[in-house]
C-alpha cells in the first residue's frame, strides 16, 4: 500500500491556525503555503481547492498566483510542525506494521503481505486506516493498493482526495494504459516529450513497444520504462530489518543547489565512497537509486535495476548521473545521495551488444589500484580523471 496525505503542507498549516485560534479552515478559503514572497524563488508549495480550482499549481511563483487571485491568502510555511504531523501518522500506520519504508514527509509504503492474516482483505483494512487517521490526527489521505510499489502509487495518484484505490495487475490495461505517458511514475518532462515525437503517448502505447525500437533513443532505461508501462516493479519496501540489504550515503547541502554539475560533484564523492565500500565487503549493487530533498524537505527517490550487477565507482557514478537527469526538475536542492540496493555476493555478468565488457574490466583493474592507494595513503589521495567535471580536468 502507498499512503499519501492530501495536500499536506495546506491541510498541516491549516490545523495549526486553528489550533491557535484562526476563526476559518484555510482548506475551504482561497489560499496557499508559499515561501517568502519577496523572493524570486518564492514559489506555491501547496494551494487549497478552491485555489486549485482559479487555476493556482503546486510550483507557480507566488507573484503569478497574485495575478491570478490578488486576494489570495499566502502562510508560510513551519517545517518543525508538519515534521510533527508526519511522525504522529508515521507512529500511526506503525501500530499495524514495522514494515514501513518513508518516501517522504507527507507519504509512505507499507508492506501488507505479512500482516494479511491479522487485519484480512486489504481494502477493507485501507478503508479503517484512511478513516482512523481522519479521526484521530484530523487530515485525510489516499491509499493505494496494489501488488507492488509503482502500482500502489500510481493508484494512490488517482482521483483525490480522501480515498482507497486499487491497481492489481489484473487492472493494470483498463486504468493505467489509458493514462497519458508523462503520468507514469519515472517519466519526467524530457522523457515525456522524447516519447510523444516518436509517437508514443499513453502508458499504454509505451508498454506495447519492443525494446529494440526504443533502446536507440533511452539506451538502458528502456527495459525498465517498458515494464514500468506494464505495472512490473520488483523493487522491495525498504525498512530497518532490510538496511543491511543496500547501503547509502546522503549529503546535506546548506546552500540551495540550482546547479547541475555541482549536483554531479557530490554523486561523484558519493559514487568513490559507496564503490569502495562495495569492494571492501566484496559485494556488488543489483539497484542503484538517488535520493534528492529540495528547500521545502520534499524527498524523492529514482532508482534503475541494472542488467548486470557492479561495484565498479565509474558505472555508479554515470548511472546516478542519468538517474538525476531524469528526475531532477530544476529545484533547489539541499541533499543528494545515492543507495545501493539489492545487493549481491556474486557477479553473474551477462554479455549485450549495448556494453562494452573490456572497458568494464579495464575500470574495475582501476578501481582496485585506487583501493589500494588510498588504504595505504588516504582517501582523498587519489582518483580518476574520468570522474572530474570536465572543468575541473587538466
Amino acid at each position: 500500500m502507498h499512503i499519501d496525505v492530501n495536500n499536506a503542507f495546506l491541510s498541516w498549516e491549516a490545523l495549526k491556525l486553528l489550533s491557535e485560534g484562526y476563526d476559518k479552515d484555510i482548506r475551504t478559503l482561497e489560499a496557499i503555503i508559499g515561501g517568502d514572497e519577496e523572493s524570486r524563488h518564492g514559489i506555491v508549495l501547496a494551494k487549497s481547492t478552491p485555489a486549485k480550482k482559479k487555476g493556482i499549481k503546486t510550483a507557480m511563483s507566488l507573484y503569478e498566483a497574485r495575478k491570478i487571485i490578488p486576494n489570495i491568502l499566502v502562510f508560510k510555511p513551519h517545517y518543525s510542525y508538519y515534521q510533527k504531523r508526519s511522525d504522529e501518522l508515521f507512529e500511526l500506520i506503525s501500530k499495524y506494521t514495522p514494515d514501513i519504508e518513508k518516501f517522504s514527509i507527507d507519504e509512505c509504503f507499507i508492506e501488507y503481505t505479512y500482516v494479511a492474516k491479522l487485519y484480512g482483505d486489504p481494502i477493507k483494512f485501507a478503508y479503517k486506516l484512511k478513516e482512523e487517521i481522519k479521526n484521530k490526527l484530523g487530515f485525510t489521505v489516499n491509499i493505494g493498493i496494489a501488488n507492488n510499489k509503482l502500482c500502489a502509487k500510481m493508484a494512490s495518484d488517482f482521483e483525490k482526495p480522501d480515498k482507497v484505490h486499487t491497481l492489481f495487475k489484473e487492472e493494470v490495461k483498463d486504468k493505467m494504459f489509458p493514462m497519458d505517458v508523462g503520468e507514469l511514475l519515472w517519466i519526467g518532462k524530457k522523457t515525456k516529450e522524447k516519447l510523444n515525437q516518436i509517437g508514443i503517448h499513453t502508458i499504454g502505447d509505451l508498454a506495447n513497444s519492443k525494446v529494440e525500437n526504443l533502446r536507440y533513443y533511452f539506451k538502458n532505461q528502456t527495459e525498465e520504462m517498458i515494464k514500468h508501462a506494464n505495472g512490473i516493479d520488483d523493487s522491495l519496501v525498504i525498512t530497518k530489518e532490510r538496511e543491511s540489504a543496500c547501503i547509502s550515503k546522503m549529503i546535506t547541502i546548506d546552500h540551495d543547489v540550482f546547479n547541475k554539475l555541482e549536483l554531479h560533484k557530490y554523486l561523484n564523492h558519493i559514487s568513490n565512497e559507496l564503490g569502495l565500500q562495495l569492494r571492501l565487503s566484496k559485494k556488488y549493487a543489483n539497484t542503484i537509486a538517488i535520493i534528492l530533498k529540495n528547500q521545502y524537505f520534499k524527498m524523492s527517490t529514482h532508482q534503475v535495476k541494472l542488467d548486470n550487477p557492479t561495484n565498479v565507482t565509474s558505472k555508479i557514478y554515470e548511472v546516478s548521473k542519468k538517474l538525476l537527469d531524469e528526475a531532477w526538475h530544476g529545484e533547489a536542492i539541499r541533499l543528494v545521495g545515492i543507495r545501493l540496493d539489492n545487493l549481491s555476493l556474486t557477479s553473474s555478468y551477462q554479455h549485450n551488444l549495448f556494453e562494452e565488457t573490456n572497458e568494464l574490466v579495464k575500470e574495475s583493474k582501476i578501481d582496485d589500484v585506487c583501493d589500494t592507494l588510498k588504504n595505504k595513503y588516504g582517501y582523498n589521495i587519489i582518483n580518476k580523471a574520468s570522474l572530474l567535471p570536465k572543468k575541473d580536468k587538466l
